[in-house]
């Protein structure tokens, strides 16, 4: 018996292109109220992710999802440690940010990265992106809006530990999902021919 995939189940080069061109950052707020996505969607979401490209295997992506009561526990962790570390200086409004966005969602995903050795870090850390792009790509196929950020406590070293990682590892941000109250408008870019270079001869 071959290993090799059935075409016959792929999407068509233009149901790929568009399901590409679809993508959008779907920002929390934008979410509907209430709404939850159901963990089997979710969990395509994430065996999806697993199958991003990783040299030597070292499938360096990891993920703490977080839904129900865990929204909660996530925005009051994020956002005491937040208060934690700006002391004086803190900033209400991004505080209280914290601690209302997760409570937006139906689920928040945080994003690690397991350091491994025998590869240099940029490469273990864009697997991780590619992870996510998966991960985006399916949302968007289910009809869910995704938001990968990387602000608040993302970049703390004393973060890690509550998500499972360890010093030498890191924490690259939070994608969160939500079904989408209001369509967005346009994505657009700049032409490709000014980011490309052909060398033929």
């Amino acid at each position: 018996m071959s290993d090799a995939p059935d075409t016959t189940a792929l999407p068509t080069p233009a149901q790929f292109d568009a399901l590409i061109r679809a993508r959008r950052s779907i920002q929390p707020i934008q979410f509907e109220p209430g709404r939850v996505v159901p963990d089997d969607i979710v969990e395509q979401m994430l065996e999806n992710a697993n199958w991003a490209p990783t040299h030597k295997r070292t499938e360096p992506w990891r993920f703490v999802v977080f839904r129900g009561a865990g929204l909660r526990k996530l925005a009051e962790f994020q956002s005491g440690l937040y208060r934690q570390q700006a002391g004086e200086f803190v900033d209400e409004k991004k505080a209280q940010k914290l601690a209302q966005n997760p409570l937006l969602a139906s689920h928040v995903i945080a994003i690690g990265m397991k350091r491994h050795h025998v590869l240099p870090e940029i490469e273990e850390i864009e697997a991780v992106a590619c992870a996510v792009q998966n991960l985006h790509l399916t949302a968007v196929a289910h009809g869910v809006g995704g938001y990968w950020g990387s602000g608040g406590i993302t970049y703390l070293e004393e973060a890690k530990p509550f998500f499972g990682l360890g010093p030498e590892d890191k924490l690259l941000g939070f994608f969160y999902l939500g079904y989408v109250a209001q369509q967005p408008g346009r994505n657009l870019r700049k032409p490709i021919e000014d980011k490309v270079t052909w060398v033929t001869e």
